[in-house]
């Protein structure tokens, strides 16, 4: 079966996913963070009854509305391609990764699309109260709907709660409060929902920047960038905290994928961090090349990242791959045999099932169970397969981790500038505060490269590599798609920026 997989259609489907992931993370966490902005704002309006406030929520809110629509569409997309890319994925875990995605569309969704019709157009048409609580429940239904989207991928990358029925040759699933409270899916949606407030401030500091500078709605803008400085500032920090919980959780669940964020080929105790390196290209597991052309390391900081203290072993990729006794960490070779094991059994258990050998079928049955732990692996062609791309995964987590540091002390710059009466004249600071915004969508998409890429070659980790989760079709019917996609999307961004320019040009009186 693994000679028979059409690697050229995998990868097209790969790409036609990161595709639209992609594009549909453009636009997620401006409506994350810009919800619960226009909430901040809206309260304060109610609050104080200045209308200037109410102006303000009223600009802010058309810029989310237009950016939630175009976000539902290449959300719906996504879904669809579980059904046409990835049948196999779809026939092996629905029920366990249908389950989130249904209660987000039964609960989450429901809550947000009620709402966002009477925040939208219920202005003077409800009291003020009703309207401020229905900004507020789209701003949790929105969040509602993230967090059951991370609980399925949460899940993709620890599978928990759940057993592999040999009859149906699938996974169901046997406790959903595991899959819910899992500490991946927990750790996944602080930290993307963080993220998206991150952004949603760096959004609003732009804009607000860009008026300073033009010398358009001054009070406006003022007001707006102390709000949405001291939100980014509080979510900049707790991005960063739930970023170190992040990793601490990953070396138990994902061993690989931080050897790859690393760069750490051999592990070691204590093991330093590579705060900037230049990854060599060239090096494979199990050769003598060195792991970095030009690198800059903070000692032991790896180490206490891991285990919360400077001592605590950390595997690296030869680690993970051949195995190290010493350290009680077994080879990638050993599970592949076992899983081929497994995939045998599997097949001679159906076929005497079928045939009506009961007690071959046992047998069968025995073996398999005895090496089911290990069923993914059974379909990877060498160990060096379950090495994810590291050059990729180590820039993307660089970027990540510069420019969400960087943020910090911008919001800091923006709020001590603001509270010396300073803000107009601080130019450079400005300008700085409108290229901000481009620095948060890269950081936005370095962290789903560093989520997505750093688990390859596994759909779900350690149990479906992504060439078994495909399905059957050609690769230029996936290819093709691909490109139909692309120009959509493209067409969608273009739309998305030309219409969100003209209404910032417009102003807050076009609101």
């Amino acid at each position: 079966m693994i000679d028979q997989i059409d690697l050229g259609q995998v990868n097209w489907a790969r790409a036609q996913f990161a595709l639209t992931a992609g594009y549909h993370w453009i636009f997620v966490p401006l409506t994350l963070g810009l919800s619960f902005l226009c909430a901040f704002f809206e309260s304060i309006y109610v609050r104080t009854g200045n209308e200037e406030w109410k102006r303000l929520t009223r600009f802010w809110m058309t810029l989310f509305a237009i950016n939630f629509a175009i976000g539902i569409a290449t959300g719906i997309i996504l879904e669809f391609q579980f059904g046409t890319n990835w049948s196999n994925y779809s026939w092996m875990v629905g029920d366990i990764f249908g389950a989130p995605l249904a209660i987000e569309g039964i609960f989450a969704f429901f809550i947000e699309a009620t709402f966002f019709a009477v925040m939208f157009f219920g202005w003077n048409r409800v009291s003020k109260r009703m309207h401020l609580f229905s900004t507020w429940m789209v701003a949790v239904g929105a969040n509602l709907s993230a967090l059951w989207i991370l609980v399925a991928n949460g899940w993709m990358q620890n599978p928990v709660g759940m057993k592999f029925n040999p009859d149906m040759a699938r996974f169901e699933m046997q406790d959903l409060w595991a899959v819910i409270a899992s500490p991946v899916a927990i750790s996944h949606f602080a930290h993307a929902t963080g993220s998206g407030f991150l952004l949603a401030s760096l959004f609003v500091v732009a804009v607000s920047s860009w008026f300073l500078l033009k010398r358009r709605h001054l009070l406006f803008a003022k007001r707006s960038i102390a709000v949405a400085c001291v939100f980014g500032l509080f979510s900049s920090l707790f991005v960063a905290y739930t970023g170190d919980e992040h990793a601490f959780i990953t070396v138990r669940t994902q061993p690989m994928k931080l050897a790859a964020m690393e760069g750490l080929w051999d592990g070691k105790s204590p093991t330093g961090l590579i705060a900037m390196g230049i990854v060599n290209g060239a090096k494979k597991p199990g050769d003598d090349q060195p792991p970095f052309l030009a690198s800059v390391e903070i000692p032991g900081l790896l180490t206490l990242m891991a285990h919360r203290s400077f001592t605590g072993f950390v595997p690296g990729i030869n680690d993970l791959v051949s195995g190290n006794a010493d350290q009680g960490i077994e080879g990638i070779d050993a599970r592949i045999e076992r899983g081929r094991l497994a995939v045998s059994a599997l097949g001679d258990y159906k076929a005497a099932q079928k045939a009506g050998d009961g007690a071959l079928a046992q047998s069968a049955l025995a073996i398999f169970d005895d090496n089911r732990g290990d069923l993914g692996y059974g379909y990877l062609r060498s160990p060096e397969e379950a090495v994810p791309p590291v050059a990729l995964t180590f820039y993307a987590f660089r970027l990540m981790v510069i420019v969400g540091t960087f943020f910090i002390l911008l919001f800091v710059l923006f709020l001590w500038q603001s509270l010396r009466g300073r803000l107009e004249k601080s130019r450079f600071l400005l300008r700085l505060g409108v290229i901000s915004l481009f620095l948060g969508y890269a950081a936005q998409q370095a962290g789903w490269i560093v989520t997505e890429v750093g688990r390859q070659p596994w759909a779900i980790q350690g149990m479906l590599p992504v060439s078994v989760a495909r399905s059957n079709l050609d690769s230029a019917t996936v290819a093709t798609t691909f490109f139909i996609f692309l120009a959509l999307f493209t067409a969608l961004l273009i739309a998305e920026v030309k219409i969100m320019t003209k209404q910032i040009s417009i102003g807050p009186e076009g609101a």
